[in-house]
């Protein structure tokens, strides 16, 4: 798209994130976020999910999620309340989608401090037709990235178990293997070192700490080998769906360890 038409696109868009996350607990519907970035239903759908990669029902969902991640950590709401703040009227439907998008149910989340000792991973099926993904994953122009999580997603938002996933301690060459065929999404974030805190604090805070990475979809086929992608981390900003999969702990995860299996 034209640069112009581009940056109108990402504001009208960016309006509705901050309408999302202004009335996070409160009900409204696709068209009251149109109407709050001014275009028509059909048309609005079709351009957050443009700017963002995400249709806006998927994206409420994740910002619903995180805020409810950063109230687990910072407050002594009960689970359920928190449940109501961002959203939800079953308290029950609130703890199975937490568990499927961030890895851990809501009580273990707050238990951990927001940070997890592993990444969870996706059963794959017993095909033996897999592939290689492989490349290179560049630093971000400012700041020094602390361990780099890169996974393979069913969509564009990085939660619930990855297909195949590692952590690398630095920018460089990275290798997932076993990649079953299908289409994927590749996602990378990292959190600068010593602000690891950002991510369960303030998740929504302007800030440069978290940097992020995508390619794809990447499809997978039978008889293709290895898929080459390079990633190149840049600091998120409000048009990135957010990050729900727990991020690894670095007090107990060593450096250069791996997730995947």
């Amino acid at each position: 798209m034209g640069v112009v038409v581009g940056e109108v696109l990402e504001r009208a868009v960016g309006r509705v994130i901050d309408f999302m996350r202004e009335n996070i607990g409160d009900q409204f519907t696709l068209d009251d976020m149109a109407r709050t970035a001014n275009y028509s239903k059909f048309h609005f759908s079709r351009a957050f999910q443009r700017v963002t990669g995400v249709s806006p029902g998927r994206f409420l969902a994740a910002v619903r999620l995180q805020e409810a991640k950063r109230l687990l950590v910072s407050t002594s709401l009960t689970v359920t309340d928190i449940s109501h703040r961002v959203g939800y009227t079953s308290v029950g439907t609130f703890s199975s989608r937490f568990r499927n998008s961030v890895g851990v149910s809501p009580t273990t989340y707050r238990q951990l401090g927001g940070f997890a000792p592993h990444i969870p991973m996706a059963r794959r099926a017993g095909n033996t037709r897999t592939a290689t993904v492989q490349g290179e994953i560049f630093a971000p122009a400012c700041g020094t990235p602390g361990l780099i999580f890169i996974g393979l997603f069913p969509d564009g938002i990085p939660q619930g178990a990855p297909i195949r996933c590692s952590v690398l301690s630095r920018p460089g060459p990275y290798v997932l293997t076993s990649v079953p065929p299908g289409t994927w999404h590749l996602l990378a974030h990292s959190v600068a070192l010593g602000r690891e805190s950002v991510m369960v604090d303030s998740p929504f805070a302007d800030d440069q700490a978290l940097a992020v990475a995508s390619s794809g979809p990447i499809t997978i086929r039978p008889g293709v080998p290895v898929r080459h992608a390079d990633l190149a981390l840049r600091p998120s900003c409000v048009l990135d769906p957010p990050v729900l999969l727990a991020l690894l702990d670095v007090r107990t995860v060593a450096l250069g360890a791996g997730a995947a299996s």
